[in-house]
């Protein structure tokens, strides 16, 4: 049975939930943080990337810079912008973005079910991110972030949160970038109950967004486990702050890519070797791919569709089947010569939320040579392929919109 509990939240109050809100730390770099921060002193990326607050000389990842995390969440609490709910409680969280809302569960995922694959991955971890976040989560004993998980459609529960947000929201705020943030609290114990007790019927939940957090805390809550001579499994460390959505409700955008180079090859030369693994078809305009098997592709100022050959698509694998794993298998490492792309520097990837334009000026620019927009990957693909056992090609999904940090906190004791 797969565990779902509330917890007694740490929350900003509703008229300081959009200065504390913060965009997820993993999505800025240092100095983007910091001029994000400019006039902004409750921001919530003073504690998920506290190295702004520190010498640009001094490593991101000295104990110092985790110790000053701990301080600017302590002071967030003690000037009353961070607030304990009396009781555990479950929480609803809605994200509205171009007309569209996703409704979530806030609550406490399990340590163990982590370790046990009830909660289910699709990417590998990197071993200085994962390392990072562990620092973080052992320094501020606390998860200051959510890890987004989802899971297959339960109609009664879809059925209890459109009763619960016929309420007015206790918070309710528009952030810088357009998207709407909303949340309920859930007090009403015989629901708390009731949801929890339908969530342990669910097969799994699986890791959609935040695969270092989700690490970082079944790694801490398992030294804590240890640690603990009278552990008994009921403490706060077993569990972890994650936000559940349904499945159906979900939004993954394309994740695409460009080339530094074409491999030594001629444009002609490589459209020449392309055609074995794909239909060519000049586009008139931007090539934004419209169904599975379809890659728009930008070289010379001129957009394409490639068509991947049927035989790619038909292969009898979740990911090998995946159009990023066509790509970077048959185009990027079999013509290109980009071997791994988690380490070579002649590839980068581009967020669909960036739009095409933004492969446009990468590759007139001259910085990239060619630019190849991605049909997102769906929801069912990554249940899958993680039912599956398996690992997605890197960068396979992008999801928006981005979960808030700071809007919930929970502590390990």
């Amino acid at each position: 049975m797969a565990v779902f509990r509330p917890f007694k939240a740490f929350r900003p109050p509703a008229d300081k939930a959009a200065e504390v809100a913060s965009k997820p730390y993993d999505v800025l770099n240092s100095d983007e943080a910091r001029e994000e921060v400019k006039g902004k002193p409750l921001s919530f990326l003073h504690i998920g990337k506290p190295e702004i607050d520190l010498d640009r000389s001094l490593n991101p990842y000295d104990k110092a810079v985790y110790e000053k995390g701990k301080e600017n969440l302590q002071k967030l609490i003690d000037d009353g912008n961070l607030v304990e709910d009396p009781k555990p409680y479950l929480y609803v969280y809605a994200q509205t973005m171009d007309g569209r809302t996703q409704f979530g569960l806030v609550g406490c995922a399990s340590v163990d079910d982590y370790w046990n694959d009830k909660i289910k991955k699709h990417e590998k971890t990197r071993e200085v991110k994962e390392a990072d976040r562990c620092n973080h989560v052992r320094v501020t004993n606390a998860h200051t972030g959510p890890i987004f998980l989802t899971y297959r459609d339960v109609d009664e529960v879809n059925k209890i949160v459109d009763e619960i947000i016929t309420a007015p929201p206790e918070n309710d705020h528009v952030a810088e970038d357009g998207v709407r943030h909303q949340s309920w609290v859930i007090k009403d114990l015989d629901k708390i109950n009731g949801i929890s007790a339908i969530l342990g019927g669910v097969d799994a939940f699986y890791v959609a967004d935040g695969h270092h957090r989700s690490a970082a805390a079944g790694i801490v809550g398992r030294e804590r486990q240890k640690a603990n001579p009278n552990h008994t499994g009921d403490e706060e460390y077993n569990f972890f702050l994650a936000v559940l959505f349904p499945a159906s409700q979900l939004h993954i955008m394309d994740y695409n890519r460009v080339a530094k180079d074409l491999n030594g090859l001629s444009e002609a030369e490589f459209l020449d070797q392309l055609k074995a693994k794909a239909t060519i078809v000049f586009a008139d305009g931007q090539a934004m791919p419209s169904q599975k098997g379809e890659v728009g592709m930008y070289l010379d100022d001129k957009w394409y569709f490639l068509r991947l050959n049927q035989e790619f698509l038909e292969i009898d694998d979740p990911v090998e089947s995946l159009d990023v794993a066509i790509l970077q298998r048959e185009i990027l490492s079999g013509i290109i010569g980009i071997g791994d792309p988690r380490t070579s520097n002649r590839i980068d990837f581009v967020g669909g939320i960036r739009g095409l334009g933004e492969l446009e000026r990468r590759v007139d620019s001259g910085e990239m040579k060619v630019a190849f927009a991605m049909y997102p990957t769906s929801t069912e693909e990554l249940m899958s392929i993680a039912d599956a056992g398996k690992i997605m090609s890197p960068k396979s999904t992008w999801f928006e919109p981005k979960l808030r940090d700071g809007l919930f906190v929970h502590f390990l004791d």
